[in-house]
């Protein structure tokens, strides 16, 4: 299948924007429009996500998804969001131009993430597929959001305990929040099954979520008052057979760029 062809997504909604990439790359199907669904309604804009109320109001009312039983942090699971052979497309995209993970602070321990990452294009239909899908999951205003990252864990490596928002006492605290302020939200897409290991566990709440094709995690990295909330700790845990692959989209107190 060639998934290298680029054009502009021609559809409004989600599952438009899906079923558009997927006339574009037929696989020996006839490019039919009859298979493409009306437009979806407006999504709603909740703009950087806090407060967060509405946010979780509105992922509540989406099909299938879990809500983690707790009440330290808001942290929410949804099952097959994105459709597996998109899945495979991003994977090829994060495999040509992955390069060797960052961290702002890692305290010193060159192991502390030993993942890749690439940085996808918001141009390519694949990329604005799958942010047209999260977009629609969160309600939250695209403007406010970092662009996509993938990231690939091979056997042994990991992402130790960490948080998604920046401490604010930290010294690069200005560096990475002077324009765009601290991270709100956290979206998290597993793109492939590992055959051992790669599970995200979140201590302060003893849960570990095991990676499946196209399931999504989603969480609030502020509490009420917009404080960070260090129960959002959580670590990527070593793959042991196989590979992972994430897809990552955070989101920012004010507007991105």
């Amino acid at each position: 299948m060639n998934y290298g062809r680029r054009g502009r997504a021609r559809l409004a909604g989600p599952q438009a924007s899906v079923k558009q990439w997927r006339a574009d790359n037929p696989s020996g199907r006839k490019k039919t429009m009859e298979t493409v669904p009306p437009p979806a309604p407006a999504r709603p804009n909740f703009g950087s996500g806090f407060p967060s109320e509405p946010v979780v109001a509105h992922i509540m009312t989406r099909p299938g998804v879990q809500r983690a039983p707790s009440a330290k942090l808001s942290l929410f699971i949804r099952r097959a969001l994105i459709p597996a052979d998109l899945c495979t497309a991003l994977i090829e995209r994060i495999d040509a131009k992955r390069r060797p993970s960052t961290i702002a602070d890692a305290n010193g321990d060159p192991t502390f993430r030993t993942s890749e990452t690439c940085d996808l294009d918001s141009t390519d239909p694949v990329v604005a597929a799958a942010e047209s899908l999260i977009l629609d999951f969160c309600g939250l205003d695209p403007a406010h959001g970092e662009p996509l990252q993938g990231q690939r864990y091979a056997v042994g490596q990991e992402f130790k305990a960490h948080t998604d928002y920046f401490d604010p006492h930290g010294g690069d605290f200005a560096r990475y929040c002077s324009v765009a302020g601290n991270r709100t939200w956290t979206v998290m897409l597993y793109l492939n099954e590992p055959g051992a290991g790669g599970a995200t566990r979140f201590k302060a709440i003893d849960k570990i979520v095991q990676p499946e094709t196209g399931k999504l995690l989603a969480w609030n990295n502020l509490r009420s008052d917009g404080s960070p909330n260090p129960a959002t700790l959580h670590h990527g845990m070593k793959v042991r057979d196989g590979s992972k692959y994430v897809l990552t989209k955070w989101f920012r107190e004010r507007r991105w760029g």
